[in-house]
């Protein structure tokens, strides 16, 4: 029997790319198993090409292409499109929902175009793109069995409630070290991607100061984005400034943690999909949908009006403990 070919269109974020692994590593289990093509962008194409699951990873470009129109934008266009109808996709999956992700499967001319049902789905319009839509995930609602919900539509039953797995982006000489929980330090990810779902100035520091207090080495780890906050974090609480770190090189940065503390932001969705402990704190999103997913994982609800209120007292505590305890 010859395999399916399917197109996976799950551009962006960071967290998302590692919340659709799970969907990925099911499809590869299917018998005989699909030629896989992922779409995806091209700043997080080292969180997909690598993947033992992924026979294709085709990067775009959306947000430079919206910022620079032009001749070279739509050659690059043409280029994906081509690309894409080589082979073409008998199935294509959009998991992400948007209408930027969905157009890929109309102009690769995938016969079957499966998208999210509605009331999971980002934004409804992008259903114009589709020919089907999967069943409602309902009641669960973490972002990894959305994903995972577009499995029924092709007859196969979602392993609900996995956990995705990043340790294919380990060097198989470097993976996680079985005494890092005792020796290495922890890592504080001060920024995340948007303004709402990232704690003050004030609270960082004071986190940082408490960590330190208790005799951990503390690194402030940064992106582009929150470099300024972190050289202010880190230079008042006293700890360690982390060095760049691009992306490919940044899970076995990662894997060298005692532990993770963040908001809910892409690469500590990684560390907990590494296997590192990782505390989240959640100050805008629901935790139930976004929370990381790992074994060894500690999710902090700090919404307003959540109770008892997140302070950097608590945030700390959690993570000492959940710190402490020797890696499973």
């Amino acid at each position: 029997m010859r395999a399916t070919r399917i197109l996976l269109t799950r551009l962006s974020s960071l967290g998302d790319v590692v919340h659709t692994w799970p969907l990925v590593e099911a499809l590869a289990r299917l018998s005989p198993r699909p030629h896989l093509t992922w779409v995806v962008e091209e700043q997080y194409l080292p969180l997909v090409a690598p993947h033992p699951a992924v026979d294709c990873a085709v990067p775009v470009a959306t947000r430079r292409w919206r910022r620079r129109p032009g001749a070279h934008t739509l050659g690059e266009i043409r280029g994906v499109v081509t690309l894409l109808r080589q082979g073409p996709p008998e199935v294509a999956l959009d998991p992400q929902g948007l209408v930027k992700s969905a157009i890929w499967a109309a102009l690769a001319k995938a016969p079957r175009r499966i998208g999210l049902a509605a009331e999971v789905r980002r934004e409804r319009v992008a259903g114009l793109f589709y020919s089907e839509t999967s069943p409602s995930p309902r009641p669960r609602r973490h972002a990894v069995d959305v994903a995972l919900s577009m499995l029924p539509a092709l007859g196969v039953e979602p392993p609900w409630g996995a956990w995705p797995d990043g340790r294919f982006l380990l060097p198989r000489s470097a993976p996680i070290h079985p005494h890092a929980a005792e020796e290495g330090p922890v890592m504080l990810l001060p920024g995340t991607g948007r303004a709402s779902k990232t704690w003050g100035a004030g609270s960082l520091i004071e986190l940082a100061r408490r960590l330190a207090d208790a005799e951990w080495e503390v690194e402030v780890l940064w992106g582009p984005a929150e470099h300024h906050l972190a050289m202010a974090v880190a230079a008042a609480a006293r700890v360690h400034l982390a060095p760049p770190t691009p992306l490919a090189e940044l899970p076995a940065y990662l894997a060298r943690a005692r532990g993770v503390v963040g908001g809910d932001t892409g690469p500590a969705h990684l560390a907990a999909a590494l296997g590192v402990p990782t505390v989240m704190f959640h100050l805008d999103t629901d935790p139930r949908r976004s929370g990381a997913r790992g074994s060894r994982v500690a999710l902090l609800d700090g919404r307003p009006g959540a109770a008892p209120a997140l302070t950097p007292a608590a945030v700390a505590a959690t993570a000492m403990a959940t710190f402490t305890a020797s890696r499973s």
